[in-house]
């Protein structure tokens, strides 16, 4: 590892070693689009008719449920990276010894509607992962998914995200007739995708009384070296902590006995 300090206030940190052994980057700078790439984006204005992107938004559980029978557990691969990025997941693990698969409850939500209240007690949980998951609702919804999260999060502890990013190859993949709204795209199977710029994510979680502890795009290189090709990844990786005084909420939230961690997944 080396770090390429690219300003005074910013620093990206290189790594080479990855355990796929890609090449990564990280730090607060947007991917930088060729020529090629900005033209191409450029000319992709035409959104998806109204009528269309209401149909999507109704029928957005199904299509989800759809996906997930079609590729089982197939379709995400475990690269082992969510303790190597997020060490919290890892210390909760090996340090807690009230950690026990026995105390885990499994249930089905919708984060946009479906109170966790009645699931978990409010101020109760340690982390949430919220990996993969907001870039799959309607940006106009986000909000409530933070919301609802913040409820049972304890004081002083933390959401964190990882999701796509502002330029990844996926993004740029989309062909045109597949725009929805700005960085916001439908595939071909009706699953949609927003890409994240750390602006966007960083005045989404403020807005909801989280405070910022850190927030930054997460670039890599992969390599398929079978086929020759090199792909460009953009992931925003992030941290968001809820505070011991909730802000604009009037009045100071004690911690409560327990450990609990909340994980969420794709709708």
């Amino acid at each position: 590892m080396f770090q390429e300090k690219t300003s005074a206030n910013h620093l990206n940190v290189v790594t080479t070693s990855t355990e796929d052994g890609a090449f990564q980057k990280k730090g607060h700078s947007a991917r930088i689009l060729s020529p090629e790439e900005a033209e191409r984006l450029e000319n992709d204005r035409v959104l998806v008719s109204e009528f269309k992107q209401l149909k999507l938004e109704k029928e957005a559980q199904k299509n989800w449920d759809l996906f997930y029978k079609r590729n089982s557990t197939n379709f995400f691969k475990d690269r082992h990276w969510t303790t190597r990025e997020f060490q919290e997941l890892k210390a909760f693990r090996e340090k807690n010894a009230l950690y026990s698969t026995e105390r885990c409850k499994v249930f089905q939500c919708d984060l946009t509607k479906d109170d966790l209240l009645e699931n978990i007690p409010a101020d109760s949980v340690d982390v949430v992962t919220l990996i993969f998951v907001l870039s799959a609702i309607h940006p106009e919804k986000m909000h409530l998914v933070l919301k609802n999260i913040y409820k049972v999060l304890k004081p002083g502890k933390c959401v964190l995200f990882r999701d796509y990013g502002l330029y990844d190859h996926a993004m740029l993949r989309f062909k045109s007739g597949s725009k929805l709204g700005e960085n916001f795209y439908v595939r071909q199977d009706g699953t949609r995708s927003y890409f994240f710029t750390e602006e966007f994510l960083s005045q989404l979680f403020k807005s909801e009384g989280y405070e910022q502890v850190v927030n930054e795009y997460v670039q890599r290189e992969t390599v398929n070296r079978k086929e020759d090709l090199r792909v460009p990844r953009v992931f925003l990786q992030s941290k968001f902590q809820k505070p011991f005084t909730s802000q604009g909420r009037g009045k100071n939230l004690g911690v409560k006995n327990g450990d609990e961690e909340a994980t969420t997944n794709h709708p």
